[in-house]
């Protein structure tokens, strides 16, 4: 028996007894059970009417083949939702039409037992989600209504107590603060209301700036410093990237936003230790994290944790203010930027938030000495060299020949890395190969490859725009000489092309 998974187009096979094979479960594309699906009708099949369906492109052959296959559709309200199928591989007259027809009784007997199984599963788990929504709800409301009346009593009480004629100046000024912050603690919760409203409705848009993430974890710092050591705790940022290379295409407001929602709760359930905040660069994304020592989480709540209303489930936490979103917010504002959220803890012993965004780095302009430059390029310029540019963007390609043109150099344009290697058996004198690794039909690695297999002596610098961990190792691999990453700085690759042309 085959289940038919329409997400994933894969077959599971719950019931599965062969002579021959061993399956768990198998892509749905062209099998025969497929083309049962796709047609929604039985099909009795030998090896001839197997060979004529695979002929016509209808089907391919997976696993051993039989001598003849009988399959037929279980159906849910004339949905096709899998298929009951026997086969042999010994004869060929094992199965016939009257064989179909009792199968086709059996798989509607099947069907039924399964739709039946699968609405009790349904009910049972709409009702735990529908109990379980429930029981947050209320705890929402009853936390959110904590939120507002203790800082509105707050308000009201001491704006009341400030009537009294006979304050002194120093208690109208306390009283004031109490003011203050209730007011700062309201308006937070309603802050946080609108920003779940706005996000439940598809209210929320992305702002995308330029920003410099070093700076922004070296404000959140001393934003949240002097608040830290005020309990008796430390607070340290740690940055991975030099500050040409931090400069990145983000929603600024979501980032501080959800580094700030972090920070706060860190200090918020930590009494002691440390905390840590920080980023590093994995891959193509930019992976932070928020660490402390505080009270942790328990393991059976560490899935729930990013849910609305949690915050006030959690047992004690009435011990410590807040409406209960904020890691629902931030949960959501990470997806839109385009990353993912989780967390690592111990009861007791602390949490460690990690969460990642893309890395997509802005071009700093770099300061350049025009009579540095200068310098570079005469070095060079009277030997003349015959340099091939690997290069399919057309910007890209235009920038290095002005960079390029005025060094007595004589330059070629190969917009793929197959041409590039065609350019090159035809012009054996090519002295320098600037190779883009990112490029259509072949790319820069195989181009290499494929250069250095006759051409071991032409200098290949190659060129990337994504300048990961790895990458330079993979091109070197290959068999380059030397790597740059873009954007590439026009002093950098004078200084490179004069290493191997002094």
């Amino acid at each position: 028996m085959a289940l038919y998974d329409e997400e994933t187009n894969m077959l599971s096979l719950p019931f599965f007894s062969d002579q021959k094979d061993k399956m768990v479960s198998i892509p749905s594309g062209k099998s025969l059970t497929d083309y049962v699906i796709r047609t929604q009708k039985s099909l009795l099949a030998n090896r001839k009417d197997k060979a004529k369906l695979e002929e016509l492109g209808e089907i391919r052959r997976i696993g051993s083949d039989s001598k003849i296959w009988l399959g037929v559709p279980l159906k849910i309200e004339n949905e096709v939702i899998g298929v009951l199928v026997v086969q042999s591989y010994t004869d060929e007259n094992a199965f016939n039409k009257s064989d179909m027809k009792m199968l086709e009784f059996i798989s509607e007997q099947v069907s039924i037992s399964i739709n039946k199984k699968k609405v009790e599963e349904g009910m049972i788990s709409a009702l735990e989600k529908a109990t379980e929504s429930d029981r947050l709800k209320t705890a929402f409301l009853q936390n959110i209504s904590h939120e507002i009346r203790t800082p509105m009593n707050g308000i009201m009480g001491f704006t009341g107590l400030l009537k009294d004629t006979t304050l002194s100046g120093k208690e109208q000024q306390s009283y004031l603060d109490v003011i203050l912050t209730s007011g700062h603690r309201m308006l937070n919760t309603l802050n946080d209301l609108m920003d779940m409203s706005m996000l439940e409705t598809g209210q929320v848009k992305m702002n995308i700036s330029t920003i410099n993430i070093n700076d922004e974890l070296s404000i959140l710092y001393s934003f949240f410093k002097l608040e830290v050591e005020k309990k008796g705790m430390l607070i340290n940022f740690e940055t991975a990237l030099p500050n040409n290379e931090v400069v990145i295409k983000t929603d600024r407001e979501k980032l501080f936003a959800i580094l700030t929602n972090l920070i706060k709760n860190a200090i918020k359930y930590s009494h002691k230790g440390n905390i840590n905040f920080g980023y590093v660069l994995k891959g193509y994304f930019l992976e932070f994290f928020v660490e402390d020592t505080g009270i942790g989480i328990p393991k059976d709540r560490l899935k729930a944790i990013f849910d609305r209303f949690v915050q006030a489930d959690i047992e004690d936490i009435k011990v410590y203010e807040g409406s209960g979103l904020g890691l629902s917010i931030s949960k959501a504002y990470i997806e839109l930027i385009g990353g993912e959220v989780w967390v690592e803890s111990i009861e007791g012993k602390g949490s460690k938030f990690y969460f990642t965004i893309p890395y997509n780095p802005e071009p700093i302009p770099m300061e350049f000495d025009e009579t540095e430059i200068t310098e570079i390029k005469s070095s060079f310029q009277q030997k003349h060299l015959k340099i091939l540019i690997a290069e399919d963007e057309e910007i890209a390609f235009d920038y290095l020949h002005i960079v390029l043109e005025n060094s007595g150099t004589e330059l070629i344009n190969a917009k793929n890395g197959a041409e590039a290697v065609d350019v090159m058996r035809k012009n054996p004198d090519i002295d320098l190969i600037l190779m883009d690794i990112r490029m259509p039909i072949m790319d820069g690695y195989e181009a290499t490859h494929k250069i250095r297999s006759f051409n071991k002596d032409v200098v290949i610098i190659a060129q990337t725009a994504y300048a990961l961990a790895g990458d330079k190792e993979k091109a070197l691999n290959a068999g380059c000489n030397d790597y740059i990453s873009k954007p590439i700085n026009r002093t950098k690759l004078l200084e490179l092309i004069n290493k191997y042309y002094k």
